[in-house]
């Protein structure tokens, strides 16, 4: 999944708001893999990559919720010291800019799955798929 749709959604400042949407794309069989939430101007805005774009989408929609869809470089890692800053510094001597980042962990396994927001996800993309190859050796 070196290339991913993350959604970022809108979501009302106040106690259950962010659990309400986690519960219902649970309720449709959408699982998290990854996710950043923080508060800004008295709103949430959460950022999540999940296993069922189309569920997602839908879930989404049907609340009523404000959200987008952005294209995100993802790298898969080990969970070891050094290896999130080798894919961030791949990155960056590629003059890649990084706007932000979070991680989750891949399901059944110790790897990391680290999204990276930037300004030429199609390079970045490339970039992380060579950083993994490179690794998995």
């Amino acid at each position: 999944m070196p290339r991913a749709k993350e959604f970022t959604v809108t979501i009302e400042d106040k106690p259950g708001a962010l659990g309400g949407c986690f519960l219902a794309l649970a309720k449709r069989g959408v699982n998290i893999l990854a996710f950043q939430s923080y508060v800004e101007e008295g709103e949430s805005l959460t950022r999540f990559l999940v296993d069922d774009v189309e569920g997602a989408r839908a879930v989404l929609g049907g609340q009523g919720m404000i959200f987008e869809e952005t294209d995100v470089a993802v790298v898969r890692v080990a969970h070891r010291p050094g290896e999130l800053g080798r894919a961030a510094a791949r990155l960056g001597e590629n003059k890649i800019n990084i706007d932000y980042s979070y991680c989750g962990l891949e399901h059944g396994t110790t790897q990391e799955v680290v999204v990276f927001g930037v300004d030429n996800v199609p390079t970045a993309v490339k970039l992380l798929d060579e950083l993994s190859s490179e690794s998995a050796v």
